[in-house]
């Protein structure tokens, strides 16, 4: 059964994702990688064991893939926000089956990390991305230094929210996945060393 892998914040560019984090959480995010197939780069910081909080933006520098981006950074605009969420699986086929809208596997690969993800033709993940993107580690997830960050609540909201809700309940069936109707947003209340602060 899918669990809670990461956060990802969609920024224009890096710089400016960190910056969000900092001033949100008082955290300064750690270093990441290139997605080569994709064109674009990350940052990162541990959430506790096996979770994590991802900074994502195109690489100026990349050459452009030959389709859309994922997390649908190629429509993006306006200040770094919590763009998506992503929940890991052992099985992504089988995951694939019972909800084909979250797209087709990708092989992926970044120095010593492996895994397979689940991305839209379009980039754009269902329940206007509210809904997880998903993967499979096949070489584990990223390992971090504790910054005592952890994850208290990942705050959903979106029109179709009893929709969603019920889907989430059996996929990724995890108390702090709080789904409320309104206009769509995401939000995860964040644990600090220096008390509890909301990431938006």
């Amino acid at each position: 059964m899918p669990s809670f892998d990461h956060l990802a914040i969609s920024a224009a560019t890096l710089s400016e994702g960190a910056a969000l984090v900092e001033a949100q959480l008082g955290h300064v995010i750690g270093p990441g990688g290139n997605h080569t197939r994709m064109g674009t780069h990350n940052r990162l910081s541990g959430l506790g064991e096996g979770e994590y909080l991802e900074v994502i933006a195109i690489n100026p520098d990349a050459e452009a893939p030959d389709g859309p981006r994922w997390f649908d950074l190629d429509r993006r605009g306006g200040a770094a926000r919590v763009g998506n969420w992503i929940a890991r699986c052992e099985d992504l086929d089988a995951a694939i089956a019972e909800h084909p809208d979250v797209g087709q596997p990708i092989q992926f690969e970044r120095g010593e990390y492996r895994w397979r993800m689940a991305v839209p033709e379009d980039g754009v993940l269902p329940f206007d991305g509210c809904f997880p993107a998903l993967i499979e580690w096949q070489s584990g997830p990223p390992a971090f230094e504790d910054a005592g960050l952890r994850l208290e609540a990942l705050m959903l909201r979106h029109p179709k929210a009893s929709e969603l809700r019920e889907i989430l309940h059996s996929l990724v069936p995890d108390p702090r996945i709080v789904v409320t109707e309104g206009d769509r947003w995401l939000s995860a209340r964040i644990k600090t060393p220096d008390g509890t602060r909301v990431l938006s």
